[in-house]
């Protein structure tokens, strides 16, 4: 459904419109002393008889088509844009799903600055890569969730991204195989284009079959990649990544928890996958490699993309402005002999102004 909207691209420029009371102002003050000098003279009707081409109402006429002029410009230059306008675009790519481990096993140093921070990081980096291909994000820990749904709109991606944190998730765990669930069927549904889930975990502590559901997932036609953040041996886990480093979370025995990375599931679970199994490390984060292999897919025309934006309004303004400045080019201050005959706006009018000067 079409939706009407008004905004101004630049309404930095609208305070412009200011200057408009203001000389409008200054306009009356100097018609209000240029009275009163004429008084000094003597009678006004006198004054103006020595006047015969002078006119009291050009100049008025001309001052306020110029303010018009100027307000116009002003509003042309903010550039007004109303309505939306709904277009259709076709693209030709993949849709990718990244499903990314937010447990607090993440919180671990082993990869820096966390294993969090360096994976929102790289994502960040390969949307950036991204042009006519659709991306969507899912979060997990215990259970699973949509952060983004399926979308090519890569600064919302990456906006929602930066605030992902343990606590997008209330429950705690690592369920890769419920993360990949999710992430095949939020795809879009009559899509023919190229699939992609790639999960990006420790893999430590999954509580269910992930290599299974990357089984099913690629029955369904979709490829399923896994990346290992963290370090084989391991690192403490920090009971808050912006507390003191030597705050680190402890089982029930009170020792340091120490939390490794599991090589072994996240290959069965690429392998099943039918996808690419990379570990990162501190010198290469790894994600690129994978999202190579997924530019190397098919590419196919997806389902056209309808998206509303503004319909641009200054020319309007613009063309008004440029017929207000030539009629105030036109408009002389002086009477003419040839339209001085014409009295557009009646006698008592004309009379009046003349007597007030």
């Amino acid at each position: 459904m079409e939706e009407a909207l008004f905004r101004f691209q630049h309404p930095e420029l609208l305070p412009g419109l200011a200057l408009v009371p203001l000389l409008l102002a200054l306009f009356m003050l100097s018609r209000w002393t240029r009275r009163h000098n004429i008084r000094k003279f003597g009678d006004p009707r006198l004054v103006n008889g020595l006047m015969p081409e002078a006119s009291a109402v050009r100049p008025v006429w001309k001052y306020f088509i110029a303010l018009a002029a100027w307000a116009s410009v002003v509003l042309a230059l903010a550039r007004p844009q109303f309505g939306s306008r709904l277009e259709e675009v076709k693209r030709r790519g993949v849709e990718v799903i990244i499903a990314l481990d937010v447990s607090n096993s993440m919180l671990a140093q082993d990869i820096q600055p966390s294993r969090l921070e360096a994976a929102k990081q790289a994502i960040s980096r390969m949307v950036d890569r991204l042009q006519d291909d659709k991306t969507g994000l899912v979060v997990f820990a215990g259970d699973a969730y949509v952060q983004v749904p399926i979308t090519n709109d890569y600064v919302s991606v990456k906006m929602l991204l930066a605030s992902v944190s343990p606590e997008s998730v209330p429950r705690q765990g690592t369920a890769i195989g419920s993360a990949i669930d999710l992430a095949a069927n939020s795809f879009s549904p009559a899509s023919e284009a190229g699939k992609a889930i790639v999960v990006i975990t420790d893999g430590e502590n999954h509580e269910d079959d992930p290599a299974e559901a990357a089984r099913k997932a690629n029955e369904k036609g979709i490829v399923v990649h896994a990346l290992g953040v963290g370090l084989p041996q391991g690192a403490p886990v920090p009971m808050n990544p912006s507390a003191d480093r030597k705050n680190f979370r402890r089982d029930r025995e009170g020792n340091v928890v120490i939390s490794k990375l599991d090589e072994q599931t996240l290959s069965q679970v690429a392998m099943a996958g039918h996808g690419k199994y990379v570990r990162a490390s501190n010198s290469r984060f790894g994600l690129n490699i994978i999202l190579d292999e997924i530019n190397s897919m098919e590419k196919v025309e997806q389902e056209t993309r309808i998206f509303s934006e503004y319909d641009e309004r200054f020319r309007y303004l613009a063309a008004l402005a440029l017929l207000l400045l030539l009629l105030e080019f036109i408009v002389l201050e002086r009477k003419n002999k040839w339209v001085s005959k014409i009295n557009l706006f009646g006698k008592s009018w004309q009379e009046r102004v003349n007597t007030d000067g």
